[in-house]
Parts: C-alpha cells; structure tokens; sequence
C-alpha cells in the first residue's frame, strides 16, 4: 500500500522538484554570501519549510533583535497557509497521525498537488499526499542543503537571489489562473490587494488583505465550488 502510494505520488513532484531543488540552491548560496555557513539553511529548511518566509528570515537573523516584530512578520507571510488548511479540512479526515505532518509540511506546492490530484481509487489517498508532502520537503531540504555548501565554493555575483520567490509565486498565480475556467479567487485576491493597498498604505495592507480575502471568499464559497474553484 505504502510503496504503491509512493510510486503513484513521486510522478506528480518531478516538477516540483526542478523548482524546489533550483530555489533551495539559491536560497543555500544566498544564506551562504550572507555570512551563515551551511548549516543554517539545512536547519531552517527541514524545520520551517517555508520557502518566502526563510528568505526573508535571512534579513531578520541579520537584523537587531526583535522577537515581536519577526513573530507578526512571520504570521503575516504564512497567513496564506489558512486558506489553504480551509479547503484542505476534509481531505485530512481520517487518515490518522499522518494529518500532523501533512499540516506541518504544507505549502503553495503540496497544497496544489494533494488538492487537485486525481488520485486512484486503489491508492490510500493519506499515504499518497504524505509521499506527496515529503518528496517536496526533502527536495527543498536537499537543495537548501547543497547550496549551503556550494556558497562557500562558488564565487559569482548574487544579486537578485532574493527575487526568485517572487518570481515562483507569479508562476504558480499564472498556472492556477490559467487551470480554472471561471476566475473568482483570482479577482477576489487581486482587487482585495490593490483596494487595501489603497486604503491602509504600504507598510500595513497586509493584514487587512487577509481579511478581506477571507470574507469574500466565505460569502462566494457557493459559486467559486460550482465553478471548479480552490474552496
């Protein structure tokens, strides 16, 4: 049951995997120019997993200290992973001790592979999206890792490493824009964005963002279910 769930979840990661493995090295390498040997981006990738957050935890770790600040950062850049444990709540039913860990490793890219799967029926779909979370955890782990030691042993200009996050999430926005037919959470999020960047300034749209995206999202769940959409 296991292996077979194994085989039927490592097709669906390949490529994620060049993406992973690509933005790991980066972020090694990146950890690495910063002053940190590789030791810090094995830790934080197998620990947080959290690809935009550990990016921006280079700048805080070479920031003064300021334990209140990192924690509203830090919720404010995972806050999107509520959305997605939402829609996630009743794929989790039933699959025992393997939830713990499918909520801990869940980010944009198992989100958008154990949701929308079409996993076979002889295949025990827990075990399939535990294979699912874990291939795409060590390949983070591992490229992260690589690039660590890299960094130390490649001398070339760096600037821009920081940019490919934001490079991978527009990505993943054109890929699900392009896979649904009818696109509610797309405009819900984009408008929801520009009007709270308008309202509340820069430095503190963010969380009202969040919000806004959650109570449009529950008033439309209806329409965005019917039509294919991520709830």
């Amino acid at each position: 049951m296991k292996i077979k769930a194994l085989k039927t979840a490592f097709p669906y990661t390949i490529p994620i995997f060049a993406g992973f493995w690509f933005l790991g090295l980066a972020y090694g390498i990146y950890m690495n120019v910063s002053g940190f040997t590789f030791w810090y981006p094995c830790i934080m990738s197998l620990t947080i997993f959290g690809g935009s957050l550990e990016f921006v935890a280079v700048t805080m770790l070479l920031a003064p200290f300021a334990p209140i600040q990192t924690l509203i950062m830090t919720l404010l850049i995972q806050a999107r992973h509520l959305f997605y444990g939402i829609s996630m709540l009743d794929r989790f039913k039933g699959i025992g001790w393997k939830k713990l860990y499918l909520i801990f490793g869940m980010c944009d890219e198992t989100f958008s592979i154990n949701f929308t799967a079409d996993i076979p029926e002889d295949v025990d779909k827990g075990w399939f999206m535990f294979f699912v979370t874990l291939l795409n955890h060590f390949y983070w782990f591992s490229g992260a890792t690589i690039g660590g030691i890299m960094g130390s042993l490649i001398k070339f200009d760096t600037t821009g490493l920081d940019f490919v996050m934001t490079a991978m999430f527009v990505v993943i926005f054109m890929e699900q824009w392009m896979k649904e037919k009818k696109h509610y959470t797309a405009v819900i999020g984009i408008a929801s964005t520009i009007l709270c960047r308008i309202i509340f300034g820069v430095d503190s749209f963010m969380v009202p963002t969040m919000v806004c995206i959650l109570i449009l999202l529950a008033a439309f769940k209806k329409p965005i279910e019917k039509a294919g959409g991520l709830i």
